[in-house]
């Protein structure tokens, strides 16, 4: 008799052990998914908001001269850079 009852017991627990050990990897990995597009994100916005700022401008015809070339190098040189490499190509 206890047979009769534990086994079906034991068998539901199995089975919703697994279904939900399955939709926590699920949702941990949908999650990383996540973070991934973010950081993505965050990467373009800080390339949009360095080309916005100048240092993306490639000089045209008729462009700065020499001298004021140099001294845009030396300005440059004192202004730090914002890096948007930081996680952005990790991949799972």
């Amino acid at each position: 008799m206890a047979k009769r009852l534990l086994k079906p017991l034991v068998r539901g627990v199995v089975t919703t052990s697994v279904g939900l050990v399955m939709e926590v990897k699920k949702a941990a990995h949908e999650a990383g998914e996540n973070i991934h597009d973010l950081a993505v994100e965050v990467a373009a916005d800080m390339v949009a908001a360095q080309i916005a700022a100048g240092e993306g401008h490639r000089p045209t015809e008729g462009a700065a001269s020499n001298g004021e070339q140099d001294e845009a190098r030396k300005d440059e040189a004192r202004t730090p850079k914002i890096r948007a490499t930081a996680g952005a190509g990790k991949t799972q």
